[in-house]
């Protein structure tokens, strides 16, 4: 009989010395490349109509949002007809400001490409739609989008 007998070794361990480097890397790349909110919602999540027919933006940096829909604050009212323009609750006379805010802050070259979104709550008037899109025709805004939610077929 041999005096040296050789051992078996099992499976070796997975080396986990570079796991704290990759775990940095991927959260590091989730922080630069994630967009955050810009506006909090003054009113209730709108519920949009339905469309047969529905078509993503192309250029969301370019889009600005005018939230149409019932405030949350009481102080507003209760009706559906209140008009959200960035972090507060505004008139239709305050789209054209507002638009004009918009432009100032994106490039000459990049204004003609501008659209306008509205989410409008499907309770919300069509007078205040109405309202909204002739302040947007005053400042030349004639790019419109309607946000809808698909119908399930």
């Amino acid at each position: 009989m041999s005096k040296f007998r050789k051992k078996k070794k099992g499976m070796p361990a997975v080396n986990t010395a570079a796991l704290p480097d990759i775990v940095f890397m991927l959260l590091f790349f989730f922080m630069v490349t994630t967009t955050m909110r810009e506006t909090s919602l003054q009113i209730d999540t709108p519920r949009l109509p339905s469309a047969s027919e529905v078509k993503k933006l192309e250029h969301k940096s370019l889009v600005t949002t005018i939230y149409v829909g019932k405030a949350k604050d009481a102080k507003y009212g209760v009706s559906y007809n209140r008009i959200q323009l960035n972090d507060k609750i505004g008139k239709p006379e305050d789209v054209p400001a507002f638009i004009i805010n918009a432009r100032s802050k994106v490039s000459e070259a990049e204004v003609p490409f501008m659209t306008t979104s509205i989410k409008a709550d499907k309770e919300s008037s069509v007078g205040t739609i109405t309202d909204i899109r002739l302040k947007l025709r005053d400042v030349n805004a004639l790019k419109i989008s309607y946000s809808a939610s698909k119908t399930a077929e």
